[in-house]
């Protein structure tokens, strides 16, 4: 008898939940006008809620705190059920023209069940949603290290510059900032130093990246990259396309505020392809970049580029001391004003006086600091580090001139002495008498494209606009000039290909080993008026004397 007992109480029990099931399962379709009801009031309700918080912790966020993470996982689900609200308001009324029989019974009970039971769980989730209390959705902004980059224990003259480049990018209306200037002038280390200037004082940015692009462009190198600084770069990473790497990056900075430097770019870097959005003042992001072409800060949409130029003489003077060391300039009482003259000649580029000085430092007779000045003055190229530290480097701008005709013109600039300001219109005029131009189809034209040319050259910082008594000139950097030398005479195996002694004070003709492979001889403001044995330079296509055509240009 215990055992039927026991039956008959697991029996009742067996039917009240069966009751309770079959209550709910009807009620999806009887209750179907009322759960509608409440699900359009609670989610009124909630979406108030949603923007009330939202708006509260955006004023939070300026003041620069940031949400919890709970809280940002209650946002996406209020969205979530807030569409599915939406899609189920939407055929409200021809769900609820199914039923009949006062709403115990539809046309189609199938449907109208299905329908009725995504109402009710639905409604349970906003009921849940809304019922949800928050006492702190914000907190102190997490905070991140920002890598320091490596600086050269040596910076002089550029003070000025990092407190002006600091104050424009920190300007609200500035989202692109772009950093031009020749090769070895020091634009890296400033934006080095701008980097820098970040750690401790983060100015409400939720991250600073760093990357090195370099001459050759790879827009996933970058991504990489950054992907590394944002802490996104798992398994997962690297199995994805480039334009699925884009997608991430975005969808992971769109709502943060970054700083991104990017250091030597060579042409045009796409923003989009690579992930990142446009910095705008709505955004508050920023990017800064350095480049040699003031024509790729036009490309990058910056409106006011910042041009990196040379040491003041005073400052070059001051940092190349301090790389000499004062125990060799010390050693003899004569060596000081040599070395003025030694750092004079690397004109302001912190990369030759950086390469110089430390090459000078052990030098610690008069006769080694007048050898110096020597071989600088004559052929720089055979000075310690010229070849294999300096030149090269400036090569890669003369390398990016896609034109061979446009290089032709920048090798022909070295025939003129040294700091010398070339006339714009006698410098083209030069340069078709040459046939560097071809004058055929006009002079107007040719002329029109010597301008082209010199444009290009300029926003390639290889030549530097000058003005003088009037006239639009241009001028080249002494080491560039040398670069050019070193160019023109196959790096150096052909020394005699391009002899330039122009402004050098002679009176007899160099001595010449083999006259054979001079092409080009400039002899402008020397004493020397024709050549001697002029038969024996076969290859010779252009001669510059005192009393040359060349020359007659420049009077």
């Amino acid at each position: 008898m215990g055992n039927c007992v026991s039956l008959s109480i697991s029996s009742d029990q067996s039917m009240k939940k069966v009751c309770q099931w079959l209550d709910i399962q009807v009620g999806y379709v009887h209750n179907l006008e009322k759960n509608l009801t409440a699900l359009e009031t609670t989610m009124e309700e909630l979406k108030a809620k949603r923007d009330d918080l939202s708006r509260r912790v955006t004023r939070e966020e300026d003041r620069g705190l940031q949400r919890l993470s709970e809280f940002q996982v209650w946002l996406t689900r209020v969205e979530t059920f807030e569409n599915e609200a939406n899609n189920l308001l939407i055929a409200r009324n021809v769900q609820l023209q199914r039923l009949c029989l006062l709403g115990f019974c539809s046309k189609s009970l199938i449907l109208s069940y299905r329908y009725g039971k995504s109402v009710s769980m639905t409604l349970r989730e906003v009921e849940k949603l809304n019922s949800k209390v928050f006492e702190v959705i914000v907190e102190q902004a997490h905070t991140f290290e920002v890598e320091e980059r490596q600086l050269q224990s040596t910076i002089v003259g550029l003070k000025e510059m990092l407190e002006n480049a600091w104050n424009h990018l920190m300007e609200d209306r500035v989202g692109i900032m772009g950093f031009y200037g020749m090769g070895g002038v020091g634009k890296t280390t400033l934006i080095t130093q701008l980097n820098n200037k970040f750690s401790g004082m983060t100015c409400g940015f939720d991250f600073v990246i760093w990357v090195v692009v370099s001459k050759e462009l790879q827009v996933e190198k970058i991504q990489s990259e950054i992907a590394r600084k944002v802490g996104l770069d798992g398994d997962e990473w690297k199995q994805k396309e480039k334009s699925q790497k884009a997608d991430v990056i975005y969808n992971f900075l769109r709502k943060k505020r970054f700083m991104l430097f990017l250091d030597d770019i060579w042409e045009k870097v796409d923003l989009v392809e690579i992930g990142i959005s446009f910095p705008t003042t709505q955004n508050r992001c920023k990017v800064a970049f350095t480049t040699r072409s003031k024509a790729i800060c036009a490309h990058m949409g910056v409106e006011e580029p910042m041009e990196v130029k040379c040491l003041s003489e005073d400052d070059a003077y001051d940092l190349f001391q301090k790389k000499v060391g004062q125990i060799t300039l010390i050693s003899d009482p004569g060596i000081p004003e040599l070395a003025r003259k030694v750092a004079k000649k690397c004109c302001g580029l912190p990369l030759a006086l950086n390469v110089v000085g430390e090459a000078m430092s052990c030098k610690r007779t008069l006769q080694e600091w007048c050898y110096t000045i020597d071989v600088l003055t004559s052929y720089a190229v055979e000075f310690s580090g010229m070849k294999d530290k300096i030149l090269p480097l400036l090569k890669y701008s003369y390398d990016n001139l896609e034109v061979e005709q446009v290089k032709m013109c920048l090798l022909y600039c070295a025939l003129f002495p040294e700091d010398d300001r070339i006339p714009k219109e006698k410098l083209i005029s030069l340069w078709i008498c040459e046939g560097i131009i071809d004058g055929s189809g006009g002079i107007e034209r040719a002329e029109n494209k010597g301008y082209d040319i010199i444009g290009n050259l300029v926003r390639a910082s290889l030549l530097m606009e000058v003005k003088w008594y009037g006239t639009k000139n241009v001028c080249m950097h002494d080491v560039v000039r040398e670069m050019a030398l070193w160019i023109a005479s196959d790096l150096g195996a052909q020394k005699e290909a391009f002899i330039v002694r122009a402004g050098a004070g002679l009176s007899e003709m160099p001595k010449v080993e083999n006259c054979n492979v001079v092409r080009r001889m400039s002899l402008i403001k020397n004493k020397i008026h024709h050549l001697s044995s002029s038969h024996e330079y076969l290859e010779l296509t252009t001669y510059a004397s005192t009393k040359s055509k060349f020359d007659k240009y420049l009077e």
